[in-house]
């Protein structure tokens, strides 16, 4: 009989920041311990995640009977492995697809859920991932254990669950005690960047906010200030007098990337958040209205980590390449709330039906 989520337990494998454990401590679901290679990640993970514990290491080193020790007695136990993705994204051209060590992570996942058999299973990472025979491999097997696992899966809009932000993710959902899927979308309309950031402090590329560390921007040099004012919400480098396109543009090979130097719309949710979302050049990462990139802070919370989560110790902590790949790499808050909702009342149907 389970009383409530005080008897769910969950460990977070490639836990990086914190962005599902914190979505799933929303929900009321003990996150027990996060494990990641990355030790950048263990000052926010335990700053604003209470009793979650994170562990330094490498998931391929990990045995079962730690996942054991962690989960303990609890009634249900779940696992997550949102494995790192380059490999899978758009960019993986630059990656050699069947020899990057990160494929074997998923492997290793499956190995720690197929020795541990916990009661539901959660993934989330990019969509190119489905299409992979790693990504076949890893649901057939979870189809194929003794006891078997019921598995969903989907493409899913992140912006339908309250993200302010054009994301779409692979989320996959697998049960060993019936049929479990991701809930309906929570929002009719998606969240605006104005909405989302529009009443942060104003700042000055290369500056910051006195009371938030991290909201801080990164410089511009000169010839960036002259495109950025020279740009539009929505624009494109295209917009611009010839004197500022890049020689790379000109060319025809670099004609087809009109989505780099961009600003951001006010009335439409931001682009996908990426790991360099703190440069005016890496995306269409731009300010609406001031004449700068985005700050780690609104990257943050367009990823929707909440205002107050906490990214470093001090100002002196703050690294736009450390932070722009913990945020860039987390899971939106707000789809790991989803996620948690469905695994809460999954296990809800459940118990109805045993009764």
């Amino acid at each position: 009989m389970i009383r409530g989520t005080q008897d769910f337990k969950c460990i977070d494998l490639f836990c990086g920041a914190g962005g599902l454990t914190h979505g799933f401590v929303m929900e009321g679901i003990d996150v027990v311990a996060g494990i990641d290679l990355d030790k950048a990640c263990k000052y926010p993970y335990e700053a604003n995640n209470q009793g979650a514990r994170f562990f330094e290491r490498d998931i391929a080193k990990l045995r079962t009977e730690e996942i054991d020790g962690w989960f303990g007695d609890a009634p249900v136990r779940i696992l997550a492995g949102c494995a790192p993705c380059q490999p899978f994204s758009t960019y993986a051209q630059r990656y050699d697809e069947k020899r990057d060590h990160k494929w074997g992570l998923l492997y290793e996942f499956l190995r720690l859920a197929r020795k541990s058999k916990p009661d539901i299973i959660t993934m989330e990472n990019v969509p190119k991932l489905r299409s992979h025979e790693v990504f076949e491999e890893f649901v057939r097997a979870l189809k194929r254990m003794r006891p078997k696992y019921h598995v969903w899966h989907d493409i899913v809009d992140c912006c339908e669950y309250g993200v302010p932000q054009s994301r779409k993710r692979l989320v996959l959902l697998a049960s060993l005690h019936g049929e479990i899927e991701l809930i309906p979308p929570t929002v009719e309309k998606p969240l605006t960047v104005k909405q989302s950031i529009g009443g942060l402090k104003p700042i000055e590329a290369g500056g910051s906010a006195r009371k938030d560390p991290l909201h801080t921007a990164s410089t511009l040099n000169a010839i960036n200030m002259r495109r950025i004012k020279a740009s539009r919400p929505g624009g494109t480098w295209r917009d611009w007098p010839e004197q500022l396109i890049a020689e790379c543009h000109k060319r025809s090979s670099g004609k087809t990337f009109p989505g780099v130097y961009g600003r951001m719309e006010w009335d439409k949710p931001s682009p996908t958040m990426t790991t360099q979302c703190y440069g005016f050049g890496n995306g269409r990462f731009g300010h609406p209205e001031q004449n700068r990139a985005i700050s780690l802070r609104e990257a943050a919370i367009l990823q929707s980590f909440p205002l107050d989560y906490e990214f470093v110790e001090s100002r002196e902590d703050v690294s736009f390449k450390v932070l722009g790949r913990l945020i860039g790499n987390a899971v939106p808050v707000e789809l790991a709330r989803a996620v948690a909702v469905s695994i809460k009342q999954h296990v809800k149907d459940m118990e109805s039906t045993a009764r």
